[in-house]
């Protein structure tokens, strides 16, 4: 005789908020991963590695682990236009914003001031986004994201203010500019062209085309070889697992859930946190400047967030559903 099937658990209170609050569990894993990648290059450059040796290696590692995966899966690779759309949004979000960052930061310039150059970018989205993507942006948006960069403006101005940067051409600061530039279009792009493609097929097909063409670089200007000290293998580890499983994986997700805006203004937490990140890796103190800007850009994120249209709406039925389940 079959015993009867036993009934299904209802879920647990903590399957049932971590549920409720996956998109804010998701920001502040952006967030941190995200700001994890200056770590990792500050660990790299240490160790002697140049920027295209370190991405290139990087994602050569990180294509052919996941390509082994989604073999072992069995995720379809085979589409042609998918790989083009992920072809696309690689060289912007990945290629292109990665080495010209990198670039600029070896070129001499302050990574505070990249860092705020950087975080212009969501001002540049917002600014795009309600004619491309079709996002209504509000005021108490507006008001947030400005929030924010007086936020990161705060922050960088302190590290700027005791360190002098002039020895950076000006012409140098064109690279972290024009990173900016390329993660602001693929970002727009991403919510643009609404790729179908899943998750594990979007970061597949986007780290071996960012790898091919970053080794095919490193090839062609002699930078292919790694240097001995083992501390650029420990760099390239951490940026493979911290900011490319972690914080590229999450971009994507929060840039597919919340929009381009959202996503783009979590991003004026980087500079901040990334201070953290240093105090605890390389012991350099915190400032009160970067006390007070992390204050103000943490009021301008969540202004944004709860400015969203339609945050109001979404609130009220939460707040329904908890009230039901009591």
């Amino acid at each position: 005789m079959t015993p009867p099937a036993r009934p299904a658990r209802p879920a647990g209170p903590a399957r049932d908020a971590l549920r409720r609050n996956a998109g804010h569990v998701a920001s502040v894993g952006l967030v941190l991963m995200w700001s994890s990648g200056f770590v990792g290059a500050v660990l790299g450059t240490r160790a002697g590695g140049t920027p295209l040796q370190l991405l290139g290696w990087r994602f050569t590692i990180l294509g052919v682990g996941l390509a082994l995966v989604a073999l072992l899966l069995r995720v379809d690779l085979s589409d042609r236009r998918a790989w083009g759309r992920q072809a696309l949004l690689a060289l912007l979000c990945q290629a292109g914003y990665l080495f010209l960052v990198f670039e600029g930061i070896s070129r001499g310039v302050n990574g505070g001031t990249a860092a705020l150059i950087a975080a212009l970018q969501p001002l540049l989205v917002a600014t795009v986004a309600g004619r491309l993507l079709g996002e209504r942006t509000t005021a108490g948006m507006w008001i947030g994201m400005l929030l924010g960069m007086a936020g990161v403006v705060v922050v960088v101005s302190g590290e700027l203010g005791a360190a002098s940067t002039a020895a950076a051409p000006w012409w140098a600061y064109l690279f972290p500019a024009a990173g900016m530039l390329s993660l602001a279009t693929g970002t727009v792009l991403t919510q643009r062209l609404r790729p179908p493609e899943g998750l594990m097929q979007s970061i597949t097909m986007q780290s071996v085309v960012t790898g091919v063409v970053l080794m095919a670089a490193a090839t062609l200007t002699g930078q292919v070889v790694p240097p001995t000290d083992t501390g650029f293998w420990a760099a390239v580890l951490w940026l493979v697992c911290l900011s490319t499983l972690g914080g590229y994986v999450l971009y994507v997700f929060v840039t597919r859930t919340q929009g381009a805006t959202v996503v783009s203004v979590l991003l004026y937490l980087t500079p901040p946190t990334t201070m953290v990140w240093v105090m605890l890796m390389f012991g350099v103190p915190i400032t009160l400047w970067a006390v007070v800007g992390m204050a103000v850009s943490a009021v301008g994120v969540v202004t944004v967030l709860r400015s969203r249209p339609g945050a109001a709406a979404r609130r009220a039925r939460q707040r329904e559903i908890r009230e039901a389940g009591r």
